[in-house]
């Protein structure tokens, strides 16, 4: 969103509008408490989880002072609001440990790839195949493409062979996600590591 900061005339008498970036929190993200929340009446739970019931919102905030805890609107939506008594900063804690658990829950890898000719010499695939294993085993996919240039276009057969080496040096540790195909002057096969049995 931007707004206008100020209008500065420039030497000709131009008027030049500088914006202002407003770094403003998502009002559907933002957690209203004690006196921001704006419903005239909420249901209230307790610290222990019980229910006080529908008191208007000035008496719910005396009641979370009396408890020496916040009024956090924990359901803005329904009708009234719902808001518990808690301990924000405890509660907003809480909230970013659970994001950041949730993140490490993801399954996270990147696309590597490996690049052959038709014509790559043993020593050559040898070390190829080295460094798909270590992708692999650092849990990212791999991407072997054999690129054909000119006339090599002819020796397809080989490049598919090159593949099915590669599959049958890696077949322990990973399963092939996409057969070996093409596009355009390049064999495409892409490999992913085999999931963990626990």
């Amino acid at each position: 969103m931007l707004e206008v900061l100020a209008i500065i005339y420039g030497s000709g008498g131009e008027s030049i509008a500088i914006p202002r970036r407003t770094n403003r929190a998502n009002r559907s993200s933002r957690i209203n408490i004690n006196r921001n929340i704006r419903a005239k009446e909420v249901r209230v739970i307790d610290p222990d989880g019980n229910q006080i019931g529908i008191i208007p919102t000035y008496k719910a905030i005396a009641v979370a002072n009396d408890f020496g805890l916040d009024l956090v609107e924990i359901s803005p939506n329904a009708n009234p609001p719902v808001c518990k008594i808690m301990d924000y900063g405890r509660y907003k804690y809480e909230l970013t440990k659970k994001k950041q658990e949730a993140k490490k829950k993801q399954a996270t890898f990147q696309l590597k790839e490996i690049k052959l000719r038709p014509k790559t010499g043993e020593h050559d695939l040898k070390t190829k195949i080295s460094h798909i294993k270590k992708f692999i085993e650092r849990k990212d996919k791999v991407k072997v493409t054999v690129i054909f240039r000119g006339r090599e276009i002819t020796l397809s057969q080989l490049g598919r062979d090159l593949l099915e080496r590669v599959v049958q040096e890696t077949e322990e540790i990973a399963l092939v996600e996409q057969r070996p195909k093409f596009e355009g002057r390049t064999m495409i096969m892409v490999l992913s590591p085999k999931p963990s049995t626990k």
